[in-house]
This record gives structure tokens, sequence and C-alpha cells, in this order.
């Protein structure tokens, strides 16, 4: 059984990635759907970072729960001015289309600007794995921007 919130603070270098898949993929289940999902978007918000914002970024990646029964994701980073925008990369391109692979297995998405960074975050229907009655921690009861 899995409760969230589930928080922890990393650097966004590229281990990261296939680190953070594995921490979640033992933390939310095997083979479910909707933790792949969860595991996409995951790794998708945390390449962006790196990519964008830059490799060795301190980084906050919060998992809890809505009002109404998903899971919401939540990267946090220090950048307020680096936004990320849905690009459509051209043929033969190998990157430019996670934020388009978030949008469409996330059932919403979006950014919180705080004062000294950003969050951005989507939400996802809950794992097969976590019970209706353990998706707590209402991640829109509380600001989830970066503090400094």
């Amino acid at each position: 059984m899995t409760v969230l919130p589930f928080t922890v603070d990393l650097l966004a270098v590229p281990e990261a990635v296939p680190e953070m898949r594995r921490m979640l993929r033992s933390r939310f289940g095997g083979a479910d759907v909707n933790v792949l999902d969860l595991l996409l978007c995951v790794s998708e918000l945390l390449t962006n970072v790196i990519v964008h914002v830059g490799e060795g970024t301190p980084v906050t990646l919060r998992v809890s729960g809505t009002g109404s029964g998903r899971v919401r994701v939540g990267l946090s980073d220090p950048a307020p001015g680096v936004w990320p925008v849905i690009r459509i990369a051209a043929r033969g391109e190998e990157s430019g289309r996670g934020l388009l692979l978030v949008d469409a297995f996330a059932l919403r998405w979006g950014v919180e600007q705080g004062l000294y960074g950003k969050t951005v975050w989507c939400e996802l229907r809950a794992p097969a794995g976590l019970r209706p009655g353990q998706v707590r921690g209402r991640a829109d009861a509380v600001s989830p921007g970066v503090s400094g």
C-alpha cells in the first residue's frame, strides 16, 4: 500500500531520470498502465529541466493527491523565467516531443509561478496500487511553488 504524498529533492542530471523511474516503480507498483503514465510524465518533466534549465539544477519532485482522487505530479525548479512551451518537432528531430507526451497522457497540466522558481505539474489517474482513500495530501490545498 502506498500513501501520498511522496517528495524527493534531487539534482537534474541524466542519471536521475532512470533512477527516478526505478524509485517510482518500486513505490507505486509494477506494470499498472497509470504507473507507466506517471513514469513517462516524470521522465519528460525532469528531462526538460536538464535540457532547458541546465544539468545539475536542484529540483523537487512531489507526487500527491487531489481532492478529486487524481495523482498530481509537480516538478519545481529555481528558474521562473524558463517557461515550458509545447512545440512540434520536425520530422527526424530526436527531441522536442516531451510536453506533447505530457499533454497526451495527463488529464491536465500547467505551470505555477513562484517568487523564486516555478512548478510544472500534471494530473493523472491514480494507479491501481492506490485505493481512492489513499490519494491524500492534496496538492491543490497548498501552493507547491519553489521557496527560497
